[in-house]
Formats: C-alpha cells, sequence, structure tokens
C-alpha cells in the first residue's frame, strides 16, 4: 500500500514476501502484452496466482516506467462509488479541492509514465471499465495491469489468462523434478520444513500431489504447510479423503474451483474449532490488522480474548494469516480467497451482523483514541497509524451508512478523523463521506453538530468558502437547538475562518478574536490564533501577530505538537517577511516544511513554499523562485484549489509571479515556472530546503 508520507517517484510496490516459482513463459508473455497494450487484465480463478504474478512483473518492469508503478488493492471495497478515491489514496494524492475526483486524478496523471497495478477488480466491474477507459484516454503514459476473476470488457483491454502450474504428466518428456508445480511445493514446504529434500523416494506422491491440487499455487501452498506434522504421504492420503467427500457436491462448480474449494476445506478441516472460529471472525477486516483489533473484534462467545493471541500465531503458522511488520505495529491480513471463505463460514454461523458490529465499535474507539491524542507528542505516530487503518475506517462507515440504527455512530466516527480529512490528505473522501451521511440524520443532535462543524473545516481547507459557511451556520442553529455550547463557539470559529479566507477582516477579526485567550489544541480554539495573526498581518499589524503566534508556538512545543506549530511557525515566517526580516523568514518556512514533511499536509505545504518563493525573489534567486512557484502551483492544481481561492493569498502570489517575470524575461521565467512544473511533492519541498540538485546553476541575482 501506498506510504502515508506522500507521493514518491518509484511507486508504492508492496514487498514481494515469498520467491516467485515457475512461470516463465506467462511473464514473458505479460511483459510483451505490457508493452503492446495500455490495458492488461490477468484473468484466473481464485488461488491461481494473479495478484501474485502481476505483483511480480511489477517488481521485474519497475525501471521502465518515469514515474514509478503503483499498487491499489480494490478487495475490501463495496461501493463502486469510492473505486478513483482508493486509487487516488494508493497514488498518494492528497486533494484538498472542492473540484470533482474526476478532474483531480486526470490532473494528476497528465503526462507522468506510470505502471498502475489495480488488484481483484471481479466484484467492480462496470465501475472499473469505465474509470480505466477515462483515465487512458486522458493520460496518454498511463499503463494499467487489472486482476480480476473476470474480464473487464472495456475499450483496448487485452486479457492474459492465468492458468494453473503444469503438472507432473502434462508435458511429454518433462524431468518430474523441474517441473513448476513440484517445485513450488517444494519451496514452500522447504520453508516450513529446513531438511526436506525432493529426492527419488518422495518425488512419487509429491508428483502425485500435485496432480490431486491440479496445480493451483494456493492449494499447493496450503498442503506443503502441513509438512510440520505429516508426510508427504499422510497428506496424499488425507487430501484424497476430502475429495471423495466433496464428490457431488457441487454439480455445476468448474473441477478446478473444486480442488481449490477442497483444498482450502481440508486446510479447515485440519484447524482446531477455535482457529475455525477465529479465522471467520477475522474475515471482517479490510486489508490487514493489528492484534489489539483481533482481541477486541473476534473474542467472545467460544473465543476468551486471552486465547486469541496464540490462535493468531497458530494461523500464521499454517499460512492461513500473513504477517507484516509496520512503523505503526506488527499486522496480519488474510489473502482475499481466504477471507471470503471465512466469509462464508461467518455468515453460515449467524454472527456476519454481530462481528461487524464489533469491528465498527473498535474503530470508533480507536478513531476517539486518535483524536484525544492528536495534539500530543505521538502526533506523528497516529497519523501513520490511522492511514494503516484506512481500509478498515471504510468498512466501519460502511457498515453505519448499510444500517439506519447506527447513522450517529457513523457522524462520530467521521467526526472524530477531522485529522485525517483535513490534515492527512483525504479531504475530498471526508466530505463525501460526511454529506452522505448527514443526508441520513435530518434532526439535530449532539453527533450531527460535530459532523457540521468538520464539514466547514474541510469546505475551508478545499477552499469552498460558501459551502464552509453554509455547514458553519447549520451547525449553529442546530447546536442551540440541542444546547450544544462547544458546537456553538466552533460553529462561531468555522465563520472567522471562512471570513479570514473571503478577506472580511473586521468580521474575522471579531469571530477569531473572541477565542484569543483560548488555549485549547486541535482542531478547536488555538488553531484561530493562527488565523488570527494572518489577519493582523493583513491589517498591518505585524508586532502583535507575532506576540500571538510565539504563544503558540510555546503551547505546541510544550505539549509535544507538531501539525499545529508547523502552521504557527509558517505564519511567522509570513511576519517575518513583512517586517523585512529575510534570514529569519527563511529559516522558519523551511522549518515549517521539514514538520510538514511528517504528514501528508499538501495545503500546508503549499502555503510555505509561496514564502520561500518569495524569499528567493527577494534574495536575488529569481530562476529558484520561478521554479519553486511551476512546482507550487502544479501541486496546488493537483491537490487543491490555489491559495484556497483567498483573496489576499492570490494578490500575494501574483505579485511574486509578476516580479518574477520582469526580472527573468519572459523566457527564462517559463522555461524556470516549466521545469518546476514537473517537481512531485516531496522534489518540490527538497528544492525549497536546498536538498535537491540541479541540472543548472541558480544564478545570484
Amino acid at each position: 500500500m501506498a506510504t502515508p508520507s506522500g507521493w514518491r517517484r518509484d511507486g508504492n510496490l508492496p514487498n514481494e514476501l515469498t520467491s516467485f516459482v515457475g512461470r516463465t513463459r506467462l511473464l514473458t508473455t505479460l511483459r510483451q502484452r505490457l508493452r503492446e497494450h495500455r490495458l492488461v487484465t490477468v484473468t484466473g480463478i481464485g488461488g491461481v496466482g494473479k495478484s501474485r504474478t502481476a505483483l511480480r512483473i511489477a517488481h521485474l518492469m519497475r525501471g521502465q516506467f518515469r514515474d514509478g508503478v503503483w499498487f491499489a488493492d480494490l478487495a475490501r471495497l463495496q461501493d463502486s462509488g469510492m473505486v478513483r478515491h482508493t486509487i487516488t489514496s494508493a497514488l498518494g494524492i492528497a486533494d484538498q479541492s472542492s473540484r470533482s475526483a474526476n478532474e483531480t486524478l486526470v490532473e494528476w496523471l497528465g503526462d507522468r509514465e506510470i505502471l498502475l497495478i489495480i488488484d481483484t477488480c471481479e466484484h467492480l466491474v462496470d465501475a472499473c471499465a469505465a474509470l480505466f477507459e477515462e483515465l487512458l484516454s486522458s493520460a496518454r503514459g498511463l499503463t494499467i495491469l487489472a486482476t480480476s476473476r473476470q474480464s473487464l470488457n472495456a475499450r483496448g483491454e487485452h486479457t492474459v489468462t492465468i492458468p494453473p502450474l503444469t503438472v507432473p504428466g502434462e508435458s511429454p518428456g518433462e524431468d518430474v523434478f523441474s517441473n513448476e508445480a513440484v517445485q513450488l511445493f517444494t519451496a514452500r514446504a522447504g520453508a516450513v520444513v529446513p531438511n526436506f529434500m525432493l529426492d527419488e523416494q518422495n518425488i512419487g506422491p509429491v508428483a502425485e500431489l500435485c496432480r490431486r491440487l491440479d496445480g493451483i499455487p494456493l492449494a499447493i501452498e496450503l498442503a506443503a504447510v502441513r509438512m510440520r506434522a505429516l508426510s508427504v504421504e499422510q497428506i496424499l492420503g488425507l487430501l484424497a479423503d476430502r475429495f471423495s467427500l466433496l464428490a457431488g457436491a457441487s454439480r455445476t462448480a468448474l473441477p478446478r474451483h473444486q480442488t481449490l474449494r477442497a483444498a482450502i476445506g481440508w486446510s479447515h478441516e485440519l484447524c482446531e474449532p477455535a482457529e475455525r472460529l477465529l479465522w471467520a471472525r477475522l474475515s471482517v477486516f479490510a486489508g490487514d490488522f493489528e492484534l489489539d483489533a483481533a482481541r477486541y473484534v473476534c473474542s467472545g462467545e467460544s473465543l476468551p480474548a486471552e486465547d486469541v493471541m496464540d490462535l493468531v500465531a497458530s494461523l500464521v503458522e499454517k499460512s492461513i494469516l500473513l504477517s507484516d511488520g509496520t512503523p505503526s505495529g506488527h499486522r496480519y491480513r488474510l489473502i482475499d480467497t481466504l477471507r471470503q471463505y471465512g466469509e462464508e463460514w461467518l455468515e453460515k454461523l449467524g454472527e456476519t451482523s454481530a462481528v461487524l458490529e464489533r469491528h465498527r465499535d473498535y474503530y470508533l474507539q480507536l478513531a476517539t483514541r486518535s483524536e484525544d491524542a492528536w495534539s500530543g507528542a505521538r502526533q506523528v505516530y497516529w497519523y501513520i497509524r490511522m492511514r494503516h487503518e484506512h481500509d478498515n475506517i471504510r468498512v466501519a462507515l460502511d457498515y453505519c451508512l448499510r444500517n439506519p440504527s447506527e447513522v450517529q455512530a457513523g457522524l462520530k466516527l467521521l467526526s472524530s478523523l477531522w485529522f485525517m480529512w483535513v490534515a492527512c490528505g483525504l479531504a475530498r473522501e471526508g466530505r463525501l463521506y460526511l454529506e452522505k451521511t448527514l443526508e441520513l440524520s435530518s434532526q439535530p443532535t449532539p453527533e450531527r453538530c460535530k459532523a457540521l462543524w468538520v464539514l466547514s473545516y474541510i469546505h475551508s481547507a478545499q477552499g469552498n468558502i460558501s459551502g464552509a459557511v453554509e455547514a458553519a451556520e447549520k451547525c449553529s442553529s442546530d447546536a442551540v437547538r440541542v444546547g450544544d455550547s462547544g458546537a456553538v463557539i466552533l460553529a462561531t470559529k468555522m465563520l472567522g475562518t471562512a471570513a479570514f479566507l473571503q478577506g472580511d477582516l473586521q468580521k474575522a477579526s471579531a469571530l477569531l478574536g473572541f477565542h484569543k485567550s483560548g488555549r485549547e489544541l486541535n482542531p478547536g480554539l488555538l488553531p484561530s490564533i493562527v488565523e488570527l495573526s494572518m489577519v493582523l498581518l493583513m491589517q498591518n499589524d505585524p508586532a502583535e501577530a507575532e506576540v500571538l503566534l510565539r504563544d503558540c508556538i510555546a503551547v505546541c512545543t510544550q505539549r509535544g505538537e507538531l501539525w499545529l506549530r508547523s502552521y504557527a511557525i509558517y505564519a511567522l515566517a509570513s511576519v517575518h517577511q513583512a517586517m523585512g526580516r529575510a534570514p529569519e523568514s527563511m529559516a522558519n518556512a523551511r522549518e515549517a516544511l521539514r514538520l510538514k514533511r511528517n504528514f501528508h499536509d499538501v495545503l500546508g505545504i503549499g502555503l510555505a513554499i509561496e514564502v520561500v518563493a518569495k524569499q528567493a525573489l527577494d534574495d536575488g534567486q529569481p530562476v529558484l523562485a520561478a521554479r519553486l512557484m511551476g512546482a507550487g502551483q502544479a501541486n496546488w492544481r493537483t491537490f487543491g484549489m490555489p491559495q484556497m481561492n483567498s483573496p489576499f493569498f492570490n494578490a500575494e502570489h501574483d505579485r511574486c509571479v509578476k516580479e518574477c517575470r520582469r526580472v527573468l524575461g519572459d523566457q527564462a521565467h517559463d522555461e524556470a515556472f516549466a521545469q518546476g512544473k514537473k517537481l512531485n511533492l516531496e522534489e518540490l519541498i527538497e528544492l525549497a530546503l536546498g536538498d535537491q540538485e540541479s541540472d543548472d546553476p541558480l544564478p545570484q541575482m
């Protein structure tokens, strides 16, 4: 999955956790098809290795795409309307604008040369086909490799069917020891039993086992795991019993589908009852999850919480669960085919709704904890952690949206995660969920009030000032009706923010100054101090603005808060720039950018870049300034409305561009500006910090 810190030139491919065995001819074919066609869909039955093959070819070809190879997983996505947003998120795009998702994604792709891997499309075929056609027609440097159990039937699509591995006896004259199904079993058996060797004594049973499993990689791997406790002959005998039980179970299923279900069912039967129950309950998770989540969601009747850790470890040993270390802790996941099998058992047990409710409860509690802790010393941890939980948050929100009685819980979950929508680059997704959930909750409640001021916050970040005012006024009205004084105060603050962005300084000063003595951190009263300082700057009172900002920075520093502190430091850079204190201005603007590297806060980065560019111009570096302005505008347009549609910020920007053009001349300015437009967000920050090597020296003017 995409690293939460944002866009990287090389892409976001997951690591290959196991060796890739065989498929040499298939890989050659896929490589050739991707050179000839811009949309290739890998098809095949579940467990045949579609995702693994796509990942292998992606790693083999990553050097052939200038702007990287990117991976988006749609396995747990249920809402076809979120396909575009899932891909946008995987690409690290943090769109803070109110523009359509279509416009943002198409513009971001632009002329970039990218291979995009879209995994597990079969349940969203129509939405994927329509989106892929649209993107490919607009972005000429884009190539898409999709995996699906069926063709997408999209224009320009070329399908490559992934067959099972060849099994002994299929190819005349083949050396059975070199057969790819046999090699896969040997590799996986050797991983669980280090002294396992393929020899003349066991080659016969191994070959027969691979034939019985029809060369399906997942079935072979599940069988190989049993080498911990059983011989090859014992596995073959048990598997034969399983297949005899399966005979006649389905007259319509294809034989290889029967084989896979038999292999999974056999692994299921070899699990202890408690392991089977945990497997079923774990199927509600999307993507990966942590041990505490499994313990909370899956414990209960017949499964004590204290047993979950050992059961998880046992499922890892049996290759039912995959495990991986991340910056926020160790995480686990079920591969898609095994998850679907678990879902079927959970439905048979009649527990689906109850376990999904516990899943929602866990992530609601986690969201509340993250909100409470956001303004403290572990802010970066919570940023990374909640980005890892993004898929599970969606599952919890979808559960709330499907159940009318859960709408208030959905509003609480959404509003508790205000920082994900505002600070972590997911503004559009937050707005869509909030608007959809608010439509289902027309009566005033405290939960609705909070959701409305969070929606106002998002609209302001996107530069949609009228939307921000409307949501804040609704919040204030509802809050009065339910007696929620805190929501009234926050709605007032949001109206002050909107007035500040509109340039109504007198109104902004009154509404934001009302909170001048407040020392509450995000998202409440203290941020109003940063905005009030900018109002004072616009009113030509930088000295008073500096006093307010230093106090704000001191409070943030004392509490270990970084995100709001970066805004205060940026504002201080603007104040120092207005006061003619150039070295301090540049130092503060760069410090703000360093802090913002911890988050995908594109809005704040764009603001700080404007200060650095203007200071570079004043320092006699107009080429650097023009490059920064070009890169800044490209990223503003990709990730949000330039300068938040604020008259003040737009005027400052236009003055800098005009002066750059005057100093450099039209041609030199346009060349430098165009060079800057090619930079991604991280490269832009490096250039602003002086960390990027430049082919062209920047002249001192």
